[in-house]
C-alpha cells in the first residue's frame, strides 16, 4: 500500500479533524490535491477532506470539539473548519445530479466510490485516511506516478457538467503531465468538440486558469494541445502560441523565475481586463509589452524600470528576433538599476526650471547611461555647458 508523508499531514489541529469526524461515527479521509502531491513530493498548499458527515453534522462535530465551522459552500456540502489556526476544506461525499455546465445541484452520499467517480481527472481522486494511507479507487495513482492526465469516466460527460474543466485539463497537463506521453486523445476530442461551452463561463475563472497554467514550469506542450483543439482561439482570440517554448527555453538560460505574465505578453497579449486581472498586473502587462518595443538600450531598462522589466524586455526582445539570451545585455541593465546618479535638480537650477529642468535632467541621465554610469558630477555638469 502506498502511504504519504508530510508536515502538513501530521499537524495536531489536521489530524484532530479527522479524529472528531472519526469519532462520531463518520468516514473523513483527505482528497485530491493534497494526497496528488503528497504521493509526488510536492508542497502540499490546501487541504481538502472528504468525509460522509452531511454539512450539518460536520458543523455540530466541529464546533463540539471547539474548532470554528464556516459553511462556505454548504449547498455543495462544504464547511471550512478551522483548528489550530489551519484551514481544512471539509466536504460531504456527493454526486452530481444536475449540471448546466457551469454549477451543479448535487446529492450527498455515504460512499466514497461514488464520490471518486464524479471529480474530474483519476489523479485528483485520490484519497488518504489519517496514517497517510493511500485509497485509490478508480486508478489514478497509476495515472498519477507516470504522468497520464485521463478524466474520470466520461470525457465528454464530465466536461459537458462543467466546462471549465477544459480548460483545468491543460492547466494539470502543464504541472502534471508528461508531454513526452502526448496526451490523452479521447480527452482532446472531447475538449475540441464542447468549445461552445467555453462562452458560458465568467471572465474571472477563465482568468485565473490562464494564469495557473501559465505559471507552469513549461506550459508550452499543454497550450500547443489548446491551440490545435481550438481552446486557445476561444479564450485567447489572437494570441499565438508560435515562439512560447522559445522564451521558456531563454526563461532557463537567465534563470527567470516562470511568469504568466511575460508569457502572455510574448503570445502577443496584453487585453488584462478580459481575464479580468488586477489593474497592477494590468500595467505590468502592458509594459513588458512596451518595453519590448522600445529603443531602449539595457542601461537605460535597468536605470529607469529596475531589473525585473529589464529582464522581461531583454527575453521579449530576444525571442522576436530569434537571438540567444545576452547575459552582458542583462548585467548592464542590473549594474544601471543599482547606479545612482549623480546630478540632482538642484545642481541645473537656476538656469533650467520647471519642463526645461525635467527634460535637461533625461537628457543628462541618458548621456550618463551610455557612458556606461562612468561619467562623474563634473563631466555631466560640463556637457551642461558644452551640449
Amino acid at each position: 500500500m502506498t502511504r504519504i508523508l508530510g508536515a502538513w499531514l501530521s499537524q495536531p489541529g489536521t489530524q484532530s479533524v479527522i479524529q472528531v469526524l472519526e469519532m462520531a461515527g463518520y468516514e473523513a479521509r483527505f482528497v485530491g490535491g493534497c494526497v496528488r502531491n503528497a504521493v509526488l513530493g510536492k508542497h502540499v498548499n490546501d487541504i481538502d477532506i472528504a468525509t460522509s458527515a452531511k454539512p450539518e453534522q460536520t458543523q455540530q462535530v466541529a464546533k463540539a470539539a471547539g474548532f470554528s465551522a464556516i459553511p462556505t459552500g454548504i449547498d455543495h456540502g462544504t464547511i471550512t473548519v478551522v483548528a489550530q489556526g489551519i484551514s481544512h476544506e471539509v466536504t460531504t461525499y456527493r454526486q452530481d445530479v444536475e449540471t448546466d455546465g457551469r454549477h451543479a445541484r448535487v446529492k450527498f452520499s455515504t460512499d466514497i466510490a461514488v464520490d471518486a467517480a464524479r471529480r474530474d481527472f483519476t489523479m485528483n481522486a485520490l484519497y488518504a485516511d489519517s496514517d497517510g494511507n493511500v485509497i485509490d479507487p478508480i486508478g489514478g495513482l497509476a495515472d498519477l506516478r507516470v504522468g497520464r492526465l485521463r478524466f474520470v469516466g466520461n470525457a465528454k460527460d464530465r466536461i459537458r457538467e462543467d466546462h471549465l474543466r477544459s480548460l483545468r485539463f491543460f492547466r494539470f497537463a502543464a504541472w502534471y503531465a508528461d508531454p513526452a506521453q502526448g496526451f490523452d486523445p479521447d480527452a482532446l476530442d472531447a475538449i475540441a468538440r464542447q468549445l461552445d461551452g467555453l462562452g458560458g463561463l465568467s471572465r474571472e475563472r477563465v482568468g485565473a486558469e490562464i494564469v495557473k497554467l501559465m505559471t507552469a514550469p513549461d506550459p508550452a506542450p499543454a497550450v500547443h494541445a489548446m491551440s490545435k483543439t481550438g481552446v486557445l482561439a476561444h479564450v485567447l482570440p489572437g494570441a499565438t502560441e508560435s515562439v512560447l517554448a522559445q522564451l521558456i527555453h531563454l526563461e532557463g538560460l537567465a534563470n527567470a523565475v516562470p511568469d504568466a505574465l511575460r508569457r502572455l505578453a510574448v503570445m502577443g497579449w496584453t487585453d488584462a481586463q478580459a481575464l479580468r486581472l488586477s489593474r497592477r498586473d494590468g500595467r505590468r502587462l502592458q509594459q513588458i509589452s512596451t518595453n519590448a518595443q522600445s529603443t531602449q538600450t539595457p542601461e537605460e531598462l535597468g536605470f529607469f524600470h529596475g531589473v525585473q522589466a529589464a529582464k522581461d524586455a531583454l527575453l521579449m526582445r530576444a525571442v522576436s528576433v530569434g537571438a540567444p539570451w545576452n547575459s552582458q545585455h542583462m548585467e548592464r541593465a542590473r549594474a544601471a538599476s543599482e547606479a545612482k546618479f549623480p546630478i540632482s535638480a538642484s545642481d541645473l537650477m537656476p538656469v533650467y526650471l520647471g519642463q526645461a529642468l525635467g527634460d535637461r535632467l533625461r537628457q543628462l541621465q541618458k548621456i550618463w547611461l551610455s557612458s556606461r554610469m562612468t561619467l562623474d558630477r563634473t563631466a555631466l555638469l560640463d556637457a551642461r555647458q558644452t551640449d
